[in-house]
């Protein structure tokens, strides 16, 4: 039920939420620790390449010190574990590589079967800001130019067509310039999906940029990294939640 209803909370757009991505690489549990005691809404692990049951770890020590939703978001099949909460299940509508529209997918079905995963299909539109990510690398996809406004618009319109539940919108890992305000409004006034924003987000200021833009979810995981304590600095622009308890 906790998946469910961070689901919920997220569809009803009535603010914007805190998610913090954890990449098991560099997981810290220090990290954990702080979200506990801020607004995070959900913590959101997975990575561009990883090992096989690294995942499973890290979502499992992440509950044995926190009670706030764990969210899968991978790169592969190799990146499920049966005891998150739930799983957004991605596809890179940006690129046009099939393996990364449906073939990772395809893979990852009878996996989601057997674990029982809760999952949201989420479409993820990977936008350029600025540096190459390991997303672009791994998927060997180029991502959208930001100052092409009306086809992000209209791939966000596409996806929603398709079934999608959520969008994406991703500068890439450490990106050095974040979504663009207009880029966000433009996509808002043309979808009803929640939209959610990554991606070169790491200062107050930016934040407060993004909640402006009318994103229904901000993540942030590369600053957090550089600096756990940026965690607290930010918490205040978010509301408060009802499942930050540590356990």
């Amino acid at each position: 039920m906790k998946f469910e209803k961070f689901i919920e909370r997220l569809q009803q757009q009535k603010e914007t939420m805190l998610a913090v991505l954890v990449d098991p690489d560099k997981f810290n549990p220090e990290l954990i620790r702080l979200a506990n005691t801020s607004n995070v809404s959900c913590f959101l692990v997975g990575g561009s390449v990883l090992k096989n049951g690294t995942v499973k770890k890290v979502v499992d020590a992440i509950k044995i010190i926190s009670s706030i939703p764990v969210v899968i978001f991978p790169g592969d099949e190799k990146q499920l574990s049966s005891n998150a909460d739930g799983l957004f299940l991605p596809g890179l509508l940006s690129g046009r590589n099939p393996e990364y529209l449906i073939g990772k997918q395809i893979k990852m079905a009878p996996l989601i079967k057997k674990m029982k995963l809760r999952h949201v299909p989420m479409a993820y539109l990977l936008i350029d800001g600025n540096r190459t990510s390991t997303t672009q690398k791994i998927t060997r996809t180029m991502p959208m130019n930001p100052k092409k406004i009306k086809e992000i618009v209209h791939t966000a319109m596409a996806a929603e067509y398709l079934g999608y539940k959520l969008i994406y919108l991703e500068a890439g890992s450490g990106a050095k310039t974040e979504i663009p305000i207009r880029i966000v409004k433009e996509v808002k006034k043309k979808v009803t999906l929640p939209v959610i924003v990554g991606g070169g987000i790491d200062s107050k200021n930016k934040v407060k940029r993004a909640i402006q833009s009318g994103a229904n979810m901000i993540v942030i995981g590369n600053a957090l990294e550089k600096n756990v304590y940026l965690l607290a600095e930010i918490s205040s622009c978010f509301s408060k939640t009802i499942s930050n308890v540590s356990k």
